[in-house]
């Protein structure tokens, strides 16, 4: 599988949780109502999380594809 990784801007997140229904097991709302994806790190202005299977990025791109706002993009690194 080629590398790819998660990019969040949890900045513009609007709390509807859509991420969190479809994707659970990697999307969940803080403490604050914000979606959050877990194991992800904070670079610069947004979130980023190293995507490790091809289930992983079926589920992220699932998640990409139901946020109103567009603000998770699944990009292939390199």
């Amino acid at each position: 599988m080629d590398k790819f990784q998660l990019i969040h801007n949890k900045k513009d997140c609007i709390s509807c949780g859509a991420c969190a229904a479809i994707a659970p097991e990697f999307w969940y709302l803080d403490e604050t109502g914000l979606a959050h994806v877990k194991d992800s790190h904070a670079v610069n202005d947004h979130w980023e999380k190293e995507i490790q299977t091809e289930a992983e990025k079926a589920q992220h791109e699932e998640a990409a594809a139901v946020c109103p706002v567009n603000i998770i993009k699944v990009e292939k690194k390199g």
